[in-house]
């Protein structure tokens, strides 16, 4: 079948499990890119794509029909892994920002770097700091909005973003230090 978007949708609504079916393998790898970016493993981000794809289904009859697929798509794949992070409580020993420690504005990223090694350096992350980063970086969250869904403090969403884009900056030289040794 060859359905167009609106067909899927207004299929899924009805909850036809062929409608369903070819939705998921339409947009899998769509959801699993952006479920990549948040998990450290495959199976993480597999479970992640899943959970997310069930939300999508429950709650296709109130999607907003002004709104694009994607965006809306993306927000629940996003929220989801937020979720996941939430429910494992990955944030209960957090530490507090000192007011002191400087917050740097940007990253450099060579041109040099693959999106495939990009993603391998954010992956080697902590999990709070690559979730802050992604969120605030990629998703565009402010550090309130962060703050707010990840249940911590808005100085320690500053200090996971400073210390991810500090540790992406050491990897990022050890990265082409080890390119240029090649």
């Amino acid at each position: 079948m060859n359905w167009s978007d609106q067909e899927l949708i207004d299929g899924c609504k009805r909850r036809s499990k062929k409608h369903e079916e070819f939705f998921f393998k339409k947009y899998f790898g769509y959801v699993m890119g952006i479920s990549l970016s948040y998990a450290k493993s495959r199976d993480l981000a597999l479970e992640i794509t899943n959970d997310s794809f069930m939300k999508c289904f429950d709650s296709f009859k109130k999607m907003d029909e002004a709104r694009s697929l994607k965006p809306w798509l993306r927000r629940i794949t996003v929220n989801t892994a937020i979720d996941y992070y939430r429910k494992n409580k990955r944030f209960q020993n957090h530490l507090e920002a000192d007011g002191e420690t400087p917050v740097f504005d940007e990253v450099y990223a060579p041109d040099q770097l693959a999106y495939e090694d990009i993603i391998k350096l954010l992956n080697q992350l902590p999990e709070d700091q690559q979730l802050v980063f992604n969120l605030y970086e990629v998703e565009g969250y402010s550090h309130k909005e962060i703050s707010d869904h990840l249940e911590i403090t808005e100085s320690s969403s500053r200090v996971y973003l400073m210390r991810a884009k500090t540790k992406l900056r050491q990897l990022i030289q050890q990265h082409m230090i080890e390119y240029a040794g090649r």
